[in-house]
């Protein structure tokens, strides 16, 4: 079969703002591309069409006829909330020029939200839950769909949701992602500015799922289980990269990497045994980054670790992300620091309980920490999270799927007085952290490692500027 498939664009910026984010960071659709090799090892013909691409169609229309073009029998888009609507704009475009061309929309939104899509959204035939790529192979294959695992469907007037489907026991069976589907990989795909001192680079997931349980963290897709890929079949990945696209550094986007010790130990040795002239950044978590481990990652040519602290204030660490404590977030900082690698700290802003004292609590605690680089999200409420059910009784919340992006604040914590405040701790937040001379000593003192991205940024310049204007403080004259 012939299946196109699809990454619709959403919202990945802010109302009124030219959208920069794509020239800062613009990163391969993974899952979509686990699902397009997957596909093409079972002997069917897949395109990738990326809207947030090199060479994006300009609106819906235009995404409907380059897809048309290469003739599909079958048609998936994979959607964050943000980028649903967008995705059933062109699912209308394609249905006005072809209405009997199936088409399946899945990821995370509708992993979450379910067969309540197919009642609101008339134009797509069927959703997929949960895991891809086998459930959207026996589609192409020609299965009854009262038969496939994991889909919802139509059944006259009637909606059906079949049963669920079992996760994928052995990830080392899946394919690498098809990579070459895309225009200009790897070198127009980039990773996040100053990340990096090696070009070009790629990411790559090497698990799915995470036992912890964030308030904040939808796990409509994976739940709350755990399997990850084996050290050797990593070890494969990164060598494929390397010698198929000349990669040459790669940033990992596991949830937690290091919570199998013995496969991180395994890897690490090989790398740092049979070295593949690849640097690469990974996220960990306080209580699984001890110094033995560190010292291995760093021999490995680890860069620079992502450790989700979120908060300042313990109360709030205590509701949204027990189990990590203000000073063993300090003295992991400190270890990694020590191991030689880079810490960038991962914050959120406007949690439900969120006050002007706690987000100054936030602000202090991160100049403290003497971070090499930080990034601050915008609370989202999404609708797998654990705190979606109790969140209209938390503070106001707007539900506008084009804006739930952790780039817009969409929800407004009691405690604070209005929008404008909000986004004023936000922007004063941001600035006072890159406005802070220790952190400008240290990126300076950088910088030539740093000249792909300074070039990147030079070449960009007015786009940058503007974006930087973006999280200028303005008062708040309320």
């Amino acid at each position: 079969m012939n299946i196109s498939l699809i990454h619709p664009a959403g919202s990945n910026w802010m109302p009124g703002k030219k959208d920069v984010s794509a020239t800062a960071n613009r990163m391969a659709p993974l899952g979509l591309l686990s699902m397009a090799a997957y596909l093409e090892e079972r002997g069917h013909r897949v395109q990738v069409l990326d809207c947030l691409g090199p060479k994006p169609p300009k609106d819906a229309a235009e995404a409907a006829r380059q897809v048309l073009a290469s003739g599909p029998e079958l048609v998936g888009l994979s959607a964050t909330t943000s980028g649903f609507l967008d995705g059933y704009d062109i699912a209308a475009a394609i249905k006005a020029e072809q209405v009997d061309l199936p088409i399946v929309f899945g990821g995370v939104h509708v992993s979450a939200l379910g067969a309540r899509l197919l009642e609101d959204f008339p134009l797509i035939d069927y959703l997929c839950l949960g895991e891809g790529e086998q459930t959207l192979y026996e589609l192409a294959e020609g299965h009854a769909a009262a038969d496939i695992n994991g889909l919802v469907r139509r059944d006259g007037e009637s909606l059906r949701t079949n049963p669920p489907r079992r996760h994928l026991a052995d990830l080392d069976s899946l394919p690498f992602p098809a990579y070459e589907k895309l225009l200009g990989f790897p070198g127009r795909y980039h990773l996040p500015l100053f990340s990096y001192v090696h070009t070009p680079g790629a990411t790559m997931i090497t698990s799915r799922g995470c036992p912890y349980q964030c308030s904040y963290c939808d796990r409509s897709v994976f739940h709350q289980g755990y399997r990850a890929n084996s050290a050797a079949y990593i070890y494969e990945h990164i060598r494929y990269l390397r010698r198929r696209f000349g990669v040459r550094h790669i940033n990992i986007y596991d949830d937690l990497f290091t919570l199998n010790r013995p496969r991180i130990e395994t890897l690490c040795t090989m790398l740092a045994e049979r070295p593949l002239g690849v640097q690469f950044n990974c996220a960990v978590r306080v209580g699984h980054a001890d110094p033995e481990l560190l010292g291995l990652l760093k021999r490995a040519g680890c860069l620079m670790v992502s450790l989700g602290i979120e908060s300042g204030e313990p109360a709030l660490l205590d509701v949204h992300k027990p189990g990590v404590y203000l000073e063993t977030v300090r003295e992991t900082v400190a270890r990694i620091q020590q191991a030689g690698l880079r810490v960038k700290g991962l914050f959120m802003l406007g949690l439900p309980g969120e006050s002007v004292a706690s987000a100054r609590k936030t602000s202090d605690f991160a100049l403290s920490l003497g971070l090499d680089d930080m990034n601050m999200a915008k609370f989202t409420p999404f609708h797998g999270a654990p705190i979606w059910r109790d969140i209209a009784t938390l503070g106001e919340f707007k539900e506008d799927w084009r804006l739930m992006n952790c780039l817009n604040f969409v929800f407004l914590p009691r405690d604070i007085d209005s929008w404008e405040s909000l986004d004023l701790l936000y922007n004063t937040h941001v600035k006072r952290f890159y406005s802070d001379a220790a952190w400008r000593r240290r990126f300076r003192s950088r910088l030539w490692q740093h000249r792909h991205s300074l070039y990147r940024l030079v070449r960009h310049l007015p786009d940058f500027l503007m974006a930087m204007r973006a999280f200028e403080p303005k008062e708040n004259k309320q």
